[in-house]
């Protein structure tokens, strides 16, 4: 086995019990409750819309795995989720894929299960447009995420250590595409100033993927001889992520909400600080190693039911309509955000 499939069932293994210490900032977002919602929960559509394209439910299978021995069986798992619940999946970066076309199966896997989905390529910020394109025709994609994991690639004892050029090769993929280009943090969050430099070269959706859910600092510390632990805790959370989009202000803007979402409250908070989807990719990963399909069913069905009772409690019968409640924030992820300018009084009145 080559040292990159060693790296990825590393990741794999590291992933699992990486983030499962339960609590992360979306304990620090509550809803002002609604005594008379004046709605029914058969009322409710979990339809969403992110990248011009519709989705029958807001949950998304993020990016998690792919180009080692192992991980084919992990995305078919992951593909026949997304297929028998109808959720749009994004596959892990295809970047080995294109060194190794051996390794292409554990990515093409997924269409095979999901012929009829909505699938997503994933390259990094270092990929071509040659190489971004070879990447979206290798599933059949319906769009293509570009991740941007910089403190990883630092602790990785293989990782890059040059991110010069990273907006320029952005803007010649998108511009080169015809599917939507969607850029993705991979757990370290996403400031205002990123956002809107990533605006300004023509991209409107954005997965802000902040820290709380799977630690990829963590994950590379926990293969490192010489380990950086105090990197850990680098970055923003996912709801300050969210706040940081909330102060760029652009009605042009879709956000997808990646990093601690643990189950369907989690996902209408998310909502209602702007996020038209939310990603899972560490708690969709546990399930699949876990748990028997039917029971990854349920589960999934479970949260969609959670997001259900959440929406009708606030008396909204479209998951877009939650930006529209008073959402109160509080604890750390308040305290940081003052610090920021965050008008968290205004989420709290409105």
């Amino acid at each position: 086995m080559d040292r990159r499939s060693i790296r990825k069932l590393d990741h794999i293994r590291n992933a699992l019990v990486s983030g499962e210490d339960g609590a992360n900032s979306f304990d620090d977002v509550s809803f002002v409750p609604n005594s008379l919602p004046n709605t029914a929960l058969a009322e409710t559509s979990l339809d969403t819309e992110i990248a011009s394209l519709r989705l029958s439910s807001p949950i998304m299978i993020n990016a998690m795995t792919g180009g080692a021995g192992g991980t084919t069986q992990i995305n078919q798992k992951l593909a026949m989720i997304a297929r028998e619940r109808n959720l749009a999946m994004a596959v892990g970066s295809q970047m080995a894929a294109l060194r190794d076309p051996e390794v292409t199966d554990s990515y093409r896997i997924v269409r095979r299960e999901h012929p009829q989905g909505i699938l997503f390529a994933n390259v990094g910020a270092e990929a071509t447009v040659e190489q971004a394109t070879a990447a979206v025709e290798m599933i059949e994609a319906n769009g293509l995420q570009i991740h941007l994991n910089v403190m990883q690639e630092l602790l990785m004892p293989e990782g890059d250590r040059d991110f010069r050029g990273y907006l320029e090769r952005i803007h010649a993929i998108r511009e080169s595409l015809d599917v939507p280009v969607i850029v993705k943090e991979v757990g370290f969050g996403m400031a205002k100033e990123s956002i809107e430099k990533l605006m300004e070269i023509g991209i409107r959706t954005i997965d802000v993927g902040g820290r709380g859910g799977t630690n990829f600092a963590q994950v590379e510390n926990m293969r490192s001889e010489h380990p950086h632990a105090m990197f850990e805790d680098w970055g923003f959370t996912t709801v300050e992520s969210l706040l940081e989009a909330n102060a760029v202000g652009h009605p042009g803007m879709s956000y997808i909400a990646t990093g601690g979402v643990r189950h369907g409250l989690d996902v209408v908070k998310a909502a209602s600080l702007g996020a038209s989807a939310v990603g899972m990719a560490g708690a969709m990963l546990r399930l699949v190693q876990r748990e028997s399909l039917e029971e990854c069913l349920a589960t999934v069905d479970r949260w969609h039911q959670q997001i259900r009772v959440a929406m009708t409690a606030l008396g909204m019968k479209r998951l877009a309509d939650t930006v529209c409640t008073p959402v109160m924030i509080t604890g750390k992820t308040a305290e940081r955000a003052r610090l920021r300018h965050r008008q968290l009084e205004r989420l709290a009145q409105r």
